[in-house]
Formats: structure tokens, C-alpha cells, sequence
């Protein structure tokens, strides 16, 4: 596969930054109760329930690696593919965050928010998925994707110099 420029790559991230802010407010799924309520939520309002509701540990672990995980790494890549950032020890120690920090998947965290609302609704409420799950999930996967590039595109210019 043909490796992207880093110009190409900030348009992407661009692309995936807008696509994750749309993913944090469209409508995620819907949840309905007893056939006549439904609620609606999106990431940031299923978050702002949890504080409301005192779910003091889930808020922190989904606001956590949903929506401050995700903008962080954002911001990573842009330092990473600034054309600023050619000092080897700065993109070194850029990448090596990026490595120890980017195993902490957005999906895979979602996926259990998701699980853990249905197996906690299952008998009394049903859940219908909406677009914001899936521009989320696009973005998610197009920052591993860029993330995946940012990686090749570093080792091919670290293998230049030296």
C-alpha cells in the first residue's frame, strides 16, 4: 500500500477531528422504555447522565477514553506531522506517548459502555443505534488508520537519516 505525505495525513486528521466532534453530539442510540418513553443520547449527553447521576466511576472512565483519549491523540498527530517536528529525540519521544498512550483503543471502550447499557436496560428497555455510533466508529478508525501511517511515515524518514 502506497504510504500517504504528511500533508495529505494532516487533511485526514483534519477529516477525522471533524467527524469525531459530529460523533460526540449526533444521537448514538435511543433507548425506549416500557414502549412510550425513549431517550435519545449522544457521547456527550450519555456522559453529562452519568455525573448527574452520581456514576462517578463510569463518567471518569468513559469521559476518559472517549472523549479526552481521542482529542489528546488528535493532538499528538498534529504535533507529530507538523513540519516543525524533525528533531529525531522530539518525534522520538512523540511517538514512544503516542505508542504507550494509543493502545487504549476509543472503540473498544465504547463497545463496553454500549454493552454495559443493554445488559443493564435488556429486560425492561430496547436500544435503537443511531449515525453518531457510526461517525464515531469511522473517526475512531480513521485516527488508528492515520496513527498506523504516522508510524511508517516516521520509521521511512528515521531509516533516511540515518
Amino acid at each position: 500500500m502506497k504510504q500517504l505525505s504528511a500533508q495529505q495525513l494532516r487533511w485526514l486528521l483534519v477529516v477525522s477531528s471533524i467527524l469525531l466532534l459530529i460523533g460526540f453530539v449526533a444521537p448514538m442510540l435511543t433507548i425506549s422504555k416500557f414502549i412510550v418513553v425513549k431517550h435519545s443520547l449522544s457521547i456527550l449527553a450519555g456522559v453529562w447522565q452519568l455525573l448527574i447521576e452520581g456514576q462517578f466511576f463510569l463518567f471518569v472512565i468513559i469521559a476518559l477514553f472517549s472523549i479526552v483519549m481521542p482529542i489528546a491523540k488528535i493532538i499528538l498527530l498534529f504535533n507529530l506531522l507538523h513540519p516543525a517536528t524533525r528533531q529525531p529525540k522530539r518525534r522520538k519521544k512523540l511517538l514512544h506517548l503516542m505508542h504507550d498512550y494509543g493502545r487504549w483503543a476509543m472503540l473498544d471502550v465504547m463497545v463496553v459502555a454500549i454493552l454495559i447499557v443493554s445488559v443493564k436496560l435488556g429486560a425492561i428497555a430496547s436500544i435503537q443505534v443511531h449515525s453518531g455510533l457510526y461517525i464515531f466508529g469511522a473517526a475512531v478508525l480513521l485516527i488508528m488508520f492515520i496513527t498506523q501511517q504516522v508510524v511508517s511515515l516516521s520509521e521511512v524518514s528515521q531509516a533516511a537519516t540515518s
